[in-house]
């Protein structure tokens, strides 16, 4: 794949059945997804047993199920990636929890530039239902968060997949993280 756009084309190729797009698109894509997996895979508890392959293989099983999927661009496809993958270490977190009688929840480690920087011992689950709750409240702020921290998109490739300026995503992202901060340890929102 010479640039973004034969990527954009083999993607729309391969979601419209075209078997020989994929054969073609794996390779220049695999590598960074198996980047992405292990960045995402950092944030979790110590002697994870789920590994960045399975996970990418996990996420190929998915991809393979999406239908009716126009990808816009490059960012598009990885930002879509990273829900999944998302989406994959909380269904996995949960049904290992659910395995563990009591259903205590693992303590995990959270990238450092993400929320709590002193914070360790963060669970995935946890994670997840701040980050539910901060996209009920505002959908934009989510989805910054998500696109950045597991996606791990740049400002400016944020503000290309949500089409707005890369101040407006620099601005949610502080106002998310402080959220975020405040949520997860469980400190009150400062008053007046």
């Amino acid at each position: 794949m010479d640039g973004p756009r034969e990527l954009t084309q083999a993607l729309n190729d391969w979601i419209k059945g075209d078997r020989d797009a994929l054969a073609e698109l794996m390779p220049p894509i695999y590598d960074e997804l198996r980047r992405m997996a292990r960045r995402a895979l950092r944030a979790e508890r110590p002697h994870h047993t789920l590994q960045a392959t399975a996970l990418v293989n996990e996420l190929y099983l998915r991809l393979v199920g999406l239908n009716n999927l126009s990808w816009q661009n490059r960012a598009h496809f990885f930002a879509i990636a990273a829900e999944m993958m998302r989406r994959i270490l909380v269904d996995y977190a949960r049904t290992r929890n659910r395995a563990k009688r009591g259903g205590g929840l693992e303590p995990v480690s959270l990238d450092v530039s993400m929320v709590i920087a002193e914070q360790a011992g963060l669970d995935v689950t946890a994670l997840d239902e701040a980050l539910q709750e901060l996209t009920a409240m505002d959908q934009r702020q989510g989805r910054v968060v998500e696109l950045r921290f597991f996606a791990g998109l740049t400002n400016e490739e944020i503000a290309e997949v949500m089409g707005i300026s890369v101040a407006t995503v620099k601005r949610e992202w502080v106002a998310a993280r402080a959220w975020l901060h405040r949520r997860i340890l469980g400190v009150p929102a400062p008053r007046g």
